[in-house]
């Protein structure tokens, strides 16, 4: 029993910890997934984005950012701010209405729900005579007028959501005041449209869906004025001065009528199908806007023949003259118009579209109608994800450089500064410059500034020029011809599809001394780039890397190499290739490492790896790593089918046996009721004892598993190789089976480096004894402490690495962290991973973690996650475990396989396609929106026309709620409370690949979460 008794805990050290770490979920980049609801607020100028999960986000000035839940999982369907304060109702599909409030705390504004109630009808009545179609928050701050679908107008009272049935607008009442022609018309069913009067508050507007539109008075109950229509209704929108309503209808027309007490019958001014006379698809939502100039915009949704343009998802402007049909990518959720308020004309300056994958925002106010840049929302999915990489404390030299390449891309978006500025943002300015570069399907790199709260896109790199593809890079897609009709023009960076799958980008490698990068892809292709200020045109140096050194018997059965283009290419300022290595067989790179001041890169794939000397241009050497077993790695991705369901098989026989060995130790424990006493009082004996975690076993893997030859890892280090009394450059390699490779480098002085060739020499090669995969090689210097990166120490940027005491190894494996003295490469420590089942290192990188009372402290140690989406942090160079947090789901296999690891004790990881969750280890960096929304601050100079009709929408909240490090699993998020259990996610897998289902984001979409409010930086 002794040797598992730990020693008592060092109150010292546990205080220590305490000013160093802290796990924290801080905040989501990118764009909410699955978006189904907008909602502006011109008394806030707050901007409201709901989601199919059940979620609302709140955005205003850039940094200015809430998130709420709501109880139920139900999709929100409408959101509306109420007129005049800080509050805002929202719909879900269960017909369920919520209010929510921004309240101040701590000098801080947190979003809360405040009530929630369900619409009910009488005892017997049908569902659909309570259904909500259609809300408007009266602009007294006390009503809310509900449309339903039987076509009765119900009243609440706000905040108590008390019904007001004297006030109900029925349809019995509305018959009374219509004339004999108009009651036999079929015009009731439901409501599709809710408008006060812009002028008159006791007048409101009610649109039905058979094409009945009345005035009702409010103050006397009665019906002022109506107007027939024989199409069918989709929404109406007053006039500013309240003297016309314009009405749009499902034959793709609208009518402008005329509010007159004279006519009897009224006819419409005018009537209008935009896009015919061929029969056109409905028009959904329209404005009609008045301007100083006196032409009016016209702002309609859809419209498009059916035949031709039936798929296209549009909003069409007219104004005078010009007209443009914006073209989105994705379909459009809804969309509103930002308007003066402090004006007797509308005068509309922007438009805010929220569309499925991304929301664009125009600029009316310029020539052209530009797009304007969103300092937020970023559509970071524009093209699927495959990988990411971050860089910290970027120099403002290579920062100012990368913003300067990125401000050309950017010319062609407008320059009027962001429209949707509510809310002060209390964060402090971020205290470093921080990168985060992601690798898309399309072949494109984009660098993001993830300094902040906001995540801003920086400049976007493509490699696409570099190779021979189906489309022309110069091709323009949001060109316009002049005799084009409709006139659709293209808006929005969202395009899902990839010119050719094998531009993929998997590896990404910065070093922010030199400006130089390194990036890889599907189809073995690594480049070589260097910042270049200017344009120019220059030819791209094309070599070969053969890794099977003509073995024998290998045949590659995968996708072919991408063509690469002859002669000279023009690249636009910014990142720009002068080498591209091709590996053959072309495989994923899985595997990529960059040294800058020896100007070398290495590279690795499932059949072994090379070095590159791209100063020379030359080939260093290549080395196969394939054991005689492993044909799979020579059939490509797309032939691993087979194998993916193999293991699923697997896991499910593992599932069963662990549930027949559970009960089996529960059939036992029923047996052992005799010895019920005694352990009773064993356990009254242990009570107090604490007790060391058991580690799990770790289990040797046979060297003929698949894929033992995949390159896991690459290394550099300045170290100790061969003895004790000099230390050289080395190339560190890790491979899937469990080996690790050294080799000794010689590296010319500068003086003679162009003249002599890197000479490399294999030294060493480890095979560990279990054989699990190698995920990390970390070399410590005499002080216990990592090597620097390259030209770190040049610039003084850190300590220079103590190179007179021993180095040592540390090698990272999926089942255990290993310490070796060098040079000789013996066993010193190790680490087992403790866990009850299962666990496994997926990432590791190393950060300094500073103290948030002392701030000349801090301590460099190891951040683990694990294939049970837990965070760990071990130290240097001792390997004892300090913190233990659950952070992703386990069955969240996506979002464990993208996390990304800082160096200063942050990560990011996709909990969607298109958002990345941002999380804190370390008390001393955080990044996490604080803002105050001023409620007596008035900015009464815009204003916004919503219209009715509004589309539906979801949401999802996140918890601020921070989890101890008792070394169980940590209190789970709001935003990620797990439904799914591992056998019903890896039925959802297997049906993916077998073709029953589409991609991860639609069985993603099924997982919810709980909560009900966010805590925006108060305590």
């Amino acid at each position: 029993m002794r040797r598992f008794l730990r020693s008592g805990h060092d109150q010292a050290r546990e205080r220590l910890k305490q000013d160093l770490f802290k796990f924290s979920k801080t905040v989501e980049h990118g764009f909410p997934h699955q978006p189904s609801a907008l909602g502006y607020s011109p008394y806030l100028r707050i901007m409201a984005i709901g989601t199919r999960s059940g979620a609302i986000k709140l955005y205003g000035a850039p940094g200015v950012e809430f998130m709420g839940l709501h109880r139920e999982n139900n999709a929100v369907v409408q959101i509306h701010f109420l007129p005049g304060q800080c509050q805002l109702v929202t719909l879900l599909d269960d017909n369920s209405l919520h209010l929510w409030s921004l309240n101040q705390r701590n000098g801080v504004s947190e979003l809360h729900e405040e009530k929630f109630s369900t619409l009910r009808g009488p005892p017997g009545a049908a569902p659909s005579a309570t259904q909500i179609t259609v809300i408007l928050p009266h602009s007294s701050q006390e009503l809310l007028y509900l449309g339903t679908e039987s076509g009765n107008v119900f009243v609440e009272k706000l905040p108590s959501f008390q019904m007001l049935e004297d006030q109900m607008i029925s349809t019995e009442a509305v018959l009374q005041w219509l004339p004999k022609d108009a009651q036999h018309w079929r015009a009731f069913e439901m409501v599709e449209a809710l408008q006060e009067h812009p002028q008159d508050p006791t007048r409101v507007l009610i649109g039905y869906s058979r094409g009945l539109i009345i005035i009702w008075d409010l103050q006397n109950s009665r019906v002022l004025h109506h107007f027939l229509s024989g199409q069918q209704l989709e929404n109406v929108c007053w006039q500013r001065d309240g003297g016309c309503i314009v009405s749009c209808h499902y034959d793709g027309s609208y009518c402008q009528w005329k509010v007159s007490s004279e006519a009897q019958h009224p006819e419409p001014l005018q009537s209008r199908v935009p896009y015919g006379p061929y029969p056109c698809k409905a028009i959904s939502k329209i404005f009609w806007l008045t301007t100083r100039k006196g032409l009016p915009y016209i702002i309609f949704q859809g419209g498009m023949p059916r035949a031709s343009y039936g798929d296209r998802h549009s909003i069409s402007v007219t104004h005078g003259n010009q007209e443009t049909a914006f073209d989105f990518t994705s379909r459009v959720i809804d969309f509103t118009v930002l308007t003066e308020a402090a004006s007797d004309f509308d005068e509309p300056y922007a438009m805010v579209v929220l569309a499925e994958e991304e929301l664009v925002v125009i600029d009316l106010k310029t020539a052209g109608w530009p797009a304007i840049q969103a300092p937020y929302l970023a559509s970071l999915h524009c093209s699927a994800i495959t990988c990411s990489h971050h860089v910290s404390s970027i120099s403002l030299k290579l920062w100012e450089r990368i913003i300067a390449a990125g401000n050309k891309q950017n010319s062609h978006y407008s320059t009027m500064v962001w429209p949707i500025d509510g809310g002060t943002s209390l964060a402090p300015d971020p205290p470093q410059r921080d990168l985060l570069l992601t690798g898309h399907e399309d072949g494109t790199v984009r660098f993001w500034d993830a300094s902040g709260v906001c995540l801003r896109l920086l400049y976007k790199l493509s490699t696409v020029r570099v190779f021979l593809t189906d489309t022309d890079p110069n091709d323009n897609l949001n060109a316009v011809g002049e005799d084009e009709w409709p006139p659709l023009r293209k808006v929005g960076s969202f395009d899902p599809y990839s010119d050719d799958p094998r531009l993929g980008i998997q590896k990404i490698f910065l070093c922010k001394y030199s400006g130089y990068l390194a990036v890889a892809g599907t189809a073995g292709q690594v480049l070589v780039l260097e910042l270049n200020d200017e344009e120019a045109e220059q030819v791209v140096d094309h070599i070969e890397a053969n890794l099977l050194q003509d073995q024998e018997g290998y045949r590659w059965k995968g996708h072919e190499r991408l063509r690469a283009r002859q002669g000279p290419i023009c690249f636009e300022s910014g990142f720009q290739p002068f080498i591209l290595v091709q590996c053959q067989p072309p495989a994923v790179v899985t595997s990529l490492a960059l040294h800058s001041e020896w100007k070398l890169v290495a590279f690795g794939t499932s059949h072994g790896f090379g070095l590159f000397d791209h100063q020379q241009k030359r080939q260093v050497f290549v080395k196969c790593t394939l054991h005689p077993s492993d044909q799979l790695a020579m059939e490509g991705p797309l032939s691993r089918v087979k194998s993916l369901k193999k293991s699923l098989r697997q896991s499910f026989r593992r599932m069963s046996r662990s549930r027949a060995s559970g009960r089996k130790r529960r059939m036992a424990g029923n047996s052992g009721e005799l010895q019920e006493p005694n352990a009773r009082a064993d356990r009254v004996g242990l009570q107090n004892m604490e007790l060391a975690p058991v580690q799990r076993k770790i289990e040797a893997r046979s060297a003929e598993d698949s894929f033992t030859g995949f390159v896991r890892t690459l290394y550099f280090a300045d170290t100790y190789l061969r003895d004790n009394s000099y230390h050289c450059p080395s190339l560190w390699v890790g491979t899937n089976g469990g080996t690790v490779y050294a080799f000794s480098l010689r590296v010319p002085p500068p003086d003679r480096r162009m003249e002599e060739p890197i000479r490399a020499e294999q030294a060493k090669e480890i095979q560990l004894m279990h054989r699990a995969p190698v995920i990390g090689i970390l070399v410590l210097d005499g002080r216990g402490m990592p090597l620097p990166e390259p030209l770190e120490a040049a610039h003084d940027l850190s300590k220079s690495p103590d190179m007179q005491g021993s180095h040592q190894l540390l090698v990272v494996s999926e089942e255990q962290f290993k310490v070796f003295t060098l040079p000789k490469v013996s066993a010193k420590l190790k680490l087992k991973l403790t866990a009850l089942e299962g666990s496994r290192v997926r990432r590791v990188g190393v950060a300094h973690f500073g103290s948030c009372k002392a701030e000349d402290y801090g301590e460099h140690h190891l951040t683990v996650l694990t294939n049970l989406g837990d965070v760990q942090v071990v130290s240097l160079p001792f390997l004892k475990p300090q913190v233990r947090y659950g952070c992703i789901r386990k069955e969240d296999v996506s979002g464990i396989a993208s996390c990304v690891f800082t160096k200063y004790g942050q990560g990011f990881y996709l909990i969607s396609p298109s958002e990345f969750e941002r999380f804190s280890l370390s008390t001393k960096w955080l990044v996490e929106p604080r803002c105050l929304v001023d409620t007596a601050e008035t900015k009464n100079h815009c204003s916004t026309l919503n219209g009715s009709g509004v589309k539906k929408g979801s949401s999802k909240a996140r918890s601020s709620e921070n989890s101890g490090d008792g070394g169980g699993r940590s209190q789970e998020p709001l935003m990620e409370r797990a439904l799914l259990n591992d056998e019903r996610v890896l039925k959802e897998i297997q049906s993916t690949l077998e073709g029953d289902r589409g991609s991860y984001g639609e069985w993603y979409s099924q997982q919810v979460a709980v909560g009900r409010r966010h805590n925006n930086g108060g305590e």
